[in-house]
């Protein structure tokens, strides 16, 4: 660790060589330019040969999308996909989409590993669209579902009760299909019409296969009386879902979305542990919605089994620390703003990053992402106040464009603040620390978090040897727009207002059009980025029931002079969600206006969800060692296994040899 003499390190021209920016503070364009030391690591992945890479939409295709594959088989592909890596109990609710459950397949993979049917079904359309399939979800009894277009037709592919069909050709079934063999059959046999229990003793010993529907009868995995691989809906469900009768059935979009990108950053005092267990910690906790029932079992999980899921569980509570390195000089690199302070030696009592010139504040402002939604935290501050002095600490969590007051802190010593009713269910945050007065400054400062994650795609480890791969890079960072169209979600969750759109013509509520006729509306949202922008990515779940209405998305790098197409959402439909990326950036760039603009209204013109991704160079991103550490059991006695990685591409074996009981995988900057 490098320290400083007792002038300390001064801020301003020598701060901007420092930091890697120019004398007026706009950050580097390239990463790692400048004179500082590496700031942060970024894309951090490791990866075991005993479970598929699926750290990206790229990675997920490459490991489960193989040429020669037909059509089938790709969609086959993105159904087992969708079973393997989630289990069907009470979702989990962020409260950012207008279905308030989570719908990104990137989240329900990495973050939480369960959710309900509508999840499933926005997971299926999402996968499939992404490898180039048309997709569409269907809202029947008690049900939802979706279907991928190949071969000139629809296809079920049900992801959340693990189930297909295929009809007389060999073809997987579409829902129309389906439900017209269930109605035939019902006509035929009266009396079972919406009557589970009646149903559940037709199906005992095999009897639905031999005498119910024989369009049903081809699925793979129900069992013998009638129940599905996870033991709670079964082919008696699928008699009452699919008839028509019930209820009525329509053609209905599972909006996602899409955006979330698994992207583990490590800075010098940072450490990450995932965990194979958990502490009973999950993200609708606090009046949120109902606790997943994976909680503290493996209820119902055959089929993942059956699929290559050998995680122990399936929800994890992880830890994020940072043991912020007061007198490093990476600290500067890594900091939003560091201004007017200067990093003394430790001696005694006296503060380690102080004030430099008392006649103004010093500034300190630091970015805390994660890829992992957080659910509890707090920020620890050794602090020394000199007299009449203070130190405030202040929490945004809409990019630094507000802050909530926290602490006001007018006297030394240690210092606890809890985060957690502003951190959670967020996954980044920038915490502003404001020091005034003479010898006012900070001894320690340490920020830790509880998170949560699944267990399912992390790089467990199998009795043998096991080949590690380990990775870094590229040097980039993500800035996110992203919060509720429904204003009523304040309180719970980010809402739209709160990154400070400017709106013509629409209602904040979905960004519902005010008016019929040519008009139109307009929904504006600026984005500002630490390093140069590489690329926007942005999408939305949105109504356009007309064939002349729809959206546009733009993109401006010259504070709205001029804009650029993204994207069109076009009509009609009553909801579909679309994804787009734009990378034709002007160099240099560091703000941006995306805006949602529509064409003349004819038909209840909205946009229910919505997210935009702004990819950056990370400033001082680079590589440097990283310190991987395994913990795992083998009967009984802990194993532990510490590699650091020197290159940021390396491949290592870990040899176990009895089965192992996975317990913790974390990472850090090596000393």
């Amino acid at each position: 660790m490098h320290r400083c003499g007792k002038t300390g390190f001064l801020v301003g021209v020598a701060f901007a060589a420092l930091a890697g920016t120019d004398p007026a503070g706009h950050a580097a364009d390239a990463p790692g330019r400048g004179k500082g030391p590496v700031g942060v690591v970024c894309n951090v992945k490791v990866v075991s040969d005993k479970v598929e890479d699926v750290s990206s939409l790229d990675a997920w295709r490459k490991s489960w999308i193989r040429p020669g594959m037909t059509d089938e088989d790709k969609a086959l592909a993105v159904w087992k996909t969708v079973v393997k890596y989630r289990h069907q109990t009470p979702p989990p609710n962020e409260f950012l989409q207008n279905e308030k459950n989570v719908h990104d397949v990137m989240k329900t993979i990495h973050v939480y590993g369960y959710g309900m049917c509508c999840c499933a079904a926005a997971n299926i359309e999402q996968l499939a669209r992404f490898i180039g399939f048309d997709a569409r979800g269907w809202a029947i009894t008690a049900h939802s579902v979706p279907e991928v277009f190949y071969g000139g037709r629809w296809h079920l592919l049900d992801g959340s009760l693990m189930n297909y069909f295929r009809t007389s050709d060999g073809a997987l079934a579409g829902v129309e299909q389906i439900s017209k063999a269930v109605m035939d059959w019902h006509e035929a046999n009266p009396g079972y019409r919406n009557n589970e229990r009646k149903l559940r003793a037709f199906a005992r010993n095999g009897n639905w296969k031999s005498n119910g529907p024989a369009l049903l009868a081809t699925c793979p995995y129900y069992t013998k009386d009638g129940p599905n691989p996870g033991g709670w809906h079964g082919w008696y469900s699928t008699m009452i879902e699919y008839d028509s009768k019930v209820s009525k059935h329509h053609v209905y979009e599972y909006g996602y979305s899409q955006g979330y990108r698994l992207n583990v950053q490590l800075r010098p005092g940072q450490r990450l542990v995932r965990n194979w267990f958990n502490k009973g910690l999950h993200v609708n906790m606090n009046g949120g919605g109902g606790a997943p029932d994976v909680l503290k079992q493996r209820r119902g999980m055959g089929l993942q089994r059956r699929l290559g899921d050998i995680a122990p569980g399936r929800v994890g509570n992880g830890t994020f620390t940072y043991q912020v390195p007061l007198t490093d000089r990476a600290l500067a690199s890594t900091a939003l703003a560091f201004e007017n302070l200067a990093a003394d030696r430790d001696d005694g009592p006296a503060p380690v990053l102080r004030v430099r010139d008392a006649a103004k504040a010093g500034l300190l402002v630091l970015r805390v992402p994660s890829s992992y939604v957080h659910l509890g935290g707090e920020v620890v501050l050794g602090s020394v106040v000199g007299s009449g002095g203070s130190l405030s600490v202040s929490f945004s969590d809409n990019n630094g464009l507000d802050w909530k007051k926290l602490a006001e802190i007018v006297a030394g010593g240690e210092r606890k603040v809890d985060l957690t009713p502003h951190c959670f269910r967020r996954y980044d945050y920038r915490l502003k620390l404001e020091l005034r007065g003479a010898r006012t400054g900070l001894r320690a400062l340490r920020i830790a978090h509880d998170v949560q994650h699944s267990q399912a795609p992390l790089p467990a480890l199998g009795q043998g040897e096991n080949t590690i791969a380990f990775s870094a890079g590229p040097p980039e960072g993500t800035v996110t727009v992203e919060g509720a169209t429904d204003p009523a979600r304040k309180g719970r969750q980010l809402i739209a207002a709160d990154f400070h759109p400017a709106s013509e013509g629409t209602r904040e509520q979905f960004f519902r059009v005010k008016a019929y006729g040519p008009e139109g509306g307009r929904v504006t949202f600026p984005i500002s980025t630490p390093g140069r922008i590489l690329r926007l990515r942005a999408g939305a779940h949105y109504r356009a029931r007309d064939q002349r209405e729809g959206w546009r998305m733009q993109a401006s790098f010259d504070n709205g002079k001029t804009y650029r197409e993204i994207g069109s959402l076009p009509g009609p439909t009553p909801g579909a969600s679309r994804y787009f990326t734009f990378d034709k950036v002007p160099k240099g760039v560091h703000n941006a206006l995306v805006r949602f603009q529509s064409t003349r209204q004819y038909n209840t013109l909205c946009i229910f969800d919505f997210r935009i991704d702004a990819d950056y160079a990370e400033p001082h991103g680079g590589f440097r060692p990283v310190k991987v550490t395994y913990t795992w059991e083998e009967a009984g006695v802990e194993k532990r296994h510490t590699h650091t990685a020197r290159a940021p591409n390396e491949s290592y074996t870990i040899t176990c040899r009895q089965p192992p009981l996975m317990k913790s995988l974390a990472v850090e900057l090596a000393e």
